[in-house]
Parts: structure tokens; C-alpha cells; sequence
């Protein structure tokens, strides 16, 4: 699959799901900046919806400067980081007012709280949460406790009408990560490489 293919493939699945969807979004490495513009960009920016990014993978400033160098709008996506303060001891002040800390990617609880309060804060009409990536999560984080976090998230957010996107990818994949995914997810989309 060509990289504009990729990034139109996952547009054009998240446009056909409820938003109340919980959707497991299986890629490789290689696709990664393609499916970032699929979904902030084709489906997000085009449908105003509000973003929570939730980043425990890599800096929320990192990620946006690279949604910049795609020109993804930014202004309607907001950072739960749970990385920076562990690499850097960021404080917040540091910040800009479109992020939140988590002073670790352990701390599970306090990513759902936040994520919860940025959603009661959105005014948009559909929302969505994007989990970067449930294979970092699970780097720092026992198999059950991550489970019983995915299935109290994603049932909170369904309740609310929150569309989920929980990245995984390919290559750091397991069969234990696939099936907590699967468990807690209605739709899976793949970024296929074998298509070449």
C-alpha cells in the first residue's frame, strides 16, 4: 500500500464507524506519518472534531512538530503526555495550554482522569481519543493492569459518545497486546505492508 493510500484507507474506515466506535488501528513503523494525517487530518480536521492525544510513545512537543510538517491542524488537539516528564522532568509551566502531564506512563489513572476532563472540557459535537501506543503502555505496565485500564477507559468513553483509536504497532506487537486490544475494541484497521 502507497503511502497516500494508507493514510485515504484509514480515513475511509473511521468515516464508516459509529462514533461511539472503539477501534484497534494496527500499523507498521513505516506508516506511522501516514496515519497521523489518516487520522487527524482526513477524518479529524475535515469533520471538526476535538482530539485528545493521549502520548506515551513520544514528546507531545515532538508529535506536534511533525503534525505541523504534515500541516495538520493543531489547534483542535490536545496532549495527555505521559513521556515528557518521565525524559526530561518537564514541569508544567513549561507547557503550552493544549497539554497535560502525566508524571508517568504508570500512572494510569491519572491519564483517564485527564482524559475525562479534557472531554467534559470539548464543546465539539464528536470527539476523539487517540492512545499512542498501547505498545509503549504495555513496556510500562503489568498485562492486567493495562487491560483493566483499556476496559474502564474505552467503556467510559463509548458511554460518552467518544470515538477510540488505540494505535498498536506491528512490529512491537504481541499476541497477549493483540488480545487485550481485540477484547475492548468493535473494528480493526491494518496498515497492510505485505501489499507492498
Amino acid at each position: 500500500m502507497t503511502d497516500e493510500r494508507v493514510a485515504q484507507h484509514v480515513a475511509n474506515e473511521l468515516l464508516e464507524v459509529p462514533p461511539s466506535s472503539a477501534i484497534s488501528l494496527q500499523m507498521s513503523v513505516d506508516h506511522y506519518l501516514e496515519v497521523l494525517r489518516g487520522v487527524l487530518d482526513m477524518f479529524a480536521s475535515k469533520r471538526q472534531v476535538d482530539i485528545i492525544y493521549v502520548t506515551s510513545t513520544i514528546s507531545f512537543e515532538s508529535i506536534k512538530r511533525v503534525m505541523e510538517a504534515l500541516d495538520i491542524d493543531t489547534s483542535r488537539v490536545y496532549f495527555v503526555d505521559c513521556i515528557s516528564h518521565l525524559m526530561m522532568g518537564a514541569s508544567s509551566g513549561e507547557m503550552d495550554e493544549q497539554v497535560t502531564l502525566v508524571e508517568s506512563p504508570t500512572m494510569l489513572e491519572n491519564v483517564m482522569l485527564k482524559t475525562e476532563y479534557l472531554i467534559r472540557l470539548s464543546e465539539a459535537e464528536e470527539k476523539l481519543v487517540v492512545i499512542d501506543s498501547i505498545n509503549s503502555l504495555a513496556i510500562h505496565n503489568n498485562n492486567w493492569i493495562l487491560s483493566e485500564f483499556l476496559h474502564i477507559l474505552v467503556s467510559g468513553l463509548r458511554a460518552r459518545n467518544v470515538l477510540t483509536v488505540i494505535l498498536s504497532v506491528e512490529e512491537h506487537s504481541t499476541p497477549e497486546i493483540a488480545n487485550m486490544v481485540n477484547l475492548v475494541c468493535d473494528h480493526g484497521i491494518r496498515t497492510d505492508t505485505k501489499e507492498g
